[in-house]
């Protein structure tokens, strides 16, 4: 998705939030200044992903089970941030962890040595993490929700989940299936409760 048709959806999420769009934009910089010439190039992704069938693990309870039921030999697994440690205790690589750094690090950093892609994304409550984490990863591209930067990508998508999906969606995957996701959770504070409503609106306009 290019960001002139993401525009106006992540308005409406400022604005159903009360989200400060210039604090999302000075945490982007901040990663932005922090990767440098670090950053992978988007191009490793677009090889992973083109014409390739993907698993995306949203981090529900029921990933454990829904890993033991399925054969993800031959595709690619993109883990949204806290379900990486569920893949590496299920002893699964995942290819890239998308995430904003408030999942199990000792875990996501595991997995970063181990060579999975790690696609930080900056928003305006995560600074303090980006500063301490992302000097120790390897392997990061990084990713924003508001505009854009050289090396801070927006491929589309708000919460962990959903941006997995939009950035398999924006380099033409063929197919995406879903494991652990749990859109009606009852158990998550109102917040919470209202991004998995975003999610699940937002990963039904990725179309496969």
């Amino acid at each position: 998705m290019n960001f002139a048709d993401w525009e106006p959806i992540y308005q409406e999420i400022l604005k159903h939030f009360g989200f400060d769009r210039s604090k999302d934009e000075r945490s982007a910089k901040i990663l932005a200044k922090l990767l440098n010439d670090r950053s992978l190039s988007t191009q490793r992704l677009r090889k992973l992903l083109h014409q390739k069938s993907i698993i995306v693990c949203g981090n529900a309870l029921s990933l454990r089970s829904e890993l033991e039921s399925i054969d993800i030999s031959g595709k690619i697994v993109i883990a949204a941030n806290g379900a990486t440690s569920t893949l590496l205790n299920h002893a699964i690589l995942p290819d890239i962890v998308v995430t904003d750094l408030d999942g199990n690090m000792d875990d996501i950093i595991s997995a970063d040595r181990l060579g999975s892609i790690i696609v930080v994304h900056a928003h305006g409550d995560n600074v303090p993490a980006i500063k301490r984490y992302v000097p120790l990863l390897n392997h990061v591209i990084g990713s924003t929700q508001s505009t854009p930067l050289k090396n801070v990508h927006n491929f589309g998508g708000f919460t962990d989940g959903d941006r997995c999906v939009f950035m398999a969606h924006h380099f033409g995957a063929k197919s995406v299936t879903l494991l652990g996701f749990d859109f009606e959770d009852a158990g998550v504070n109102p917040t919470k409760k209202k991004k998995l409503q975003w999610a699940k609106r937002l990963i039904k306009m990725c179309e496969f």
